[in-house]
């Protein structure tokens, strides 16, 4: 079994910059892991993923101002997020998606972003 934990979240404001992280645990492979993100009221959503390649892949509306890395060789993802607005409120997830070697998929608690003034 896979362990998600995520690191990070918090109060900003708009403009500001935060980073979060999450270190998967459980496996001795590398996996492919995955940001998510849900809003009051609204479904899951996909942040983006990256490879084990180490390649990241983003959503379209992520792409200007979220990045995803990965420390070379570990289980574990920064997601770096940028010039924060209000409507990036929400609880962020890390993810292993349903994919080699465990072929099922695993979830982090959570973790909260909040911006406002």
């Amino acid at each position: 079994q896979v362990q998600l934990e995520e690191s990070g979240g918090g109060l900003v404001q708009p403009g500001e910059s935060l980073r979060l992280s999450c270190t998967a645990s459980g496996s001795d492979k590398q996996l492919t892991m995955a940001w998510h993100r849900q809003a009051p009221g609204k479904e899951r959503e996909l942040v983006g993923s990256i490879y084990i390649s180490g390649n990241p892949e983003y959503a379209e509306w992520a792409k200007d101002r979220f990045i995803i890395e990965r420390e070379n060789g570990k289980n574990t993802v920064d997601l770096h997020m940028y010039n924060l607005k209000p409507e990036d409120t929400a609880v962020y997830f890390c993810n292993v998606p349903r994919s080699w070697p465990f072929w099922k998929a695993f979830w982090g608690q959570g973790t909260q972003v909040t911006v406002s003034p």
